[in-house]
C-alpha cells in the first residue's frame, strides 16, 4: 500500500489487472473452449465435477492400448503399504523390443481428485515409449477426498518398490527408473523422490516434473496473479488441497511428502526436469523448487514456457509452443536414460 493507504503501483490491484500475455496460438485454442478459465472446482461441486471428468475421460481397454500389437500391455495388482489395499498399475512397452528397458514410472494429473492411469497412456506410448524405447508404468493411485494424505503417495511408493523388486520378470531395468508426472502427478513424483531418498527405497535416475502441484499454501505471486484466469486457478487449487489434506489443510508442520514445497532439504535428489508456463498458477512454486534444488547442490533443468497456461499442450497439442515443450522433454529423457 502507498502512504495514503491506496494500492501501490505493484500492489494487489496491479496484480489482479496484469498477467503475462498468452501465446497467440494458445489464446486462440483457449477461446475456442470457452474463455480464459474453466469453471473452478469447489468443494460443494466436487462430486459432480468428478463424475463429469470420469465420463469425459473413458478408460481405454488393454486391447485399445495394445494398438494392433504395437505395445505389450499388462494390468497389475500389487500389495499396498501400511495395511492399505492393493495398488493397480498399468505396465506398457513397445512390443518386440528385448529388455531390460528403462522405465518411466508415471503419475497422472487431475489435482489429486480426478484422472486415471489408463487415459494418459496412449500419449505416453506414442511420444516416449516408441521413439525412446522406454517402458511405462502408470499408477492408479487413490483419489481425494476418499483417500487423503498419505494414501495417494503411499500407493505410488508401494507400486514403485514392487516394480523395482520385480523388474527382471517384467523385462525392466531397475537401475534406470525415472519418476514423472504432470500437475498433481508432478507433485507426487517430487514427493516420491523425497520419500525414496529418506526411506532408502529405489533410487530413480531422474524426476520429470511437468507443471507440478507442489505447494499447499497456495499463496505465491502467480497463484494470486492468475486467479480467475488460468485453467487451474487458485480456487480449484485450494479445493484440491483441502480434499487431499482434510483436517491437516493449512497445518504448519505438514510433511514434504504431502507438499514438496515444504521441504527444507532438497539435497541428494535425482536430476530434475521442471517445466511450467509463465501464465499459470504453479509458475512461481515450480521455479522456486528448481532454484532450491540448485541451492542444495543438485541438478535441475527448468523451462518456463512463455505465454503458456496450465495444460496448454493438452488443449493445443499442435501449437508450436506445445511442440517445443514435447521436444525439450524428449531430449531430457533421452539424455537421462543414456547416461
Amino acid at each position: 500500500m502507498g502512504a495514503s493507504g491506496t494500492p501501490s503501483q505493484h500492489g494487489p490491484a496491479s496484480t489482479a489487472r496484469h498477467a503475462p500475455p498468452l501465446d497467440p496460438e494458445l489464446r486462440t485454442a483457449l477461446t475456442a473452449v470457452g474463455g480464459d478459465a474453466r469453471e473452478p472446482v469447489t468443494l460443494e461441486g466436487l462430486a459432480a465435477r468428478q463424475q463429469r471428468d470420469a465420463a469425459a475421460r473413458p478408460r481405454p481397454t488393454v486391447r485399445e492400448l495394445q494398438a494392433g500389437g504395437r505395445f505389450a500391455v499388462e494390468e497389475l495388482r500389487v500389495p499396498g503399504t501400511q495395511g492399505s489395499r492393493e495398488v493397480r498399475l498399468v505396465s506398457a512397452r513397445p512390443a518386440g523390443i528385448a529388455g531390460p528397458l528403462p522405465v518411466l514410472y508415471y503419475m497422472h494429473g487431475g489435482g489429486m481428485i480426478m484422472g486415471n492411469a489408463w487415459s494418459v497412456l496412449p500419449r505416453l506410448l506414442r511420444e516416449w515409449a516408441l521413439p525412446l524405447r522406454l517402458a511405462v508404468i502408470s499408477v492408479e493411485y487413490r483419489l481425494a477426498p476418499r483417500a487423503q494424505y498419505p494414501g495417494p503417495v503411499e500407493d505410488c511408493h508401494a507400486g514403485l518398490v514392487w516394480a523395482a523388486e520385480h523388474a527382471a520378470g517384467l523385462g525392466l531395468d531397475a537401475d534406470r527408473i525415472i519418476v514423472g508426472g504432470k500437475s498433481a502427478g508432478g507433485g507426487l513424483a517430487a514427493a516420491l523422490a523425497l520419500l525414496n531418498r529418506d526411506r532408502g527405497g529405489p533410487v530413480p535416475i531422474g524426476q520429470l516434473l511437468l507443471s507440478p502441484m507442489l505447494d499447499d499454501r497456495n499463496d505465491t505471486f502467480s497463484s494470486h496473479q492468475m486467479a480467475g484466469r488460468d485453467t487451474w486457478d487458485r480456487t480449484s487449487n485450494a479445493t484440491a488441497w483441502q480434499a487431499l489434506l482434510g483436517d491437516r489443510y493449512g497445518a504448519a508442520d505438514l510433511p514434504p511428502y504431502a507438499a514438496p514445497a515444504r521441504a527444507t532439504d532438497l539435497s541428494e535428489l535425482p536430476p530434475a526436469y521442471v517445466e511450467v508456463g509463465s501464465a499459470e498458477t504453479f509458475r512461481d512454486e515450480a521455479v522456486a523448487y528448481a532454484n532450491a534444488i540448485w541451492q542444495a547442490g543438485g541438478a535441475a533443468e527448468l523451462h518456463v514456457w512463455p505465454g503458456a497456461f496450465h495444460g496448454f499442450d493438452t488443449l493445443a497439442p499442435r501449437a508450436v509452443l506445445s511442440q517445443d515443450a514435447r521436444e525439450a522433454r524428449s531430449r531430457w529423457l533421452r539424455r537421462i536414460v543414456g547416461r
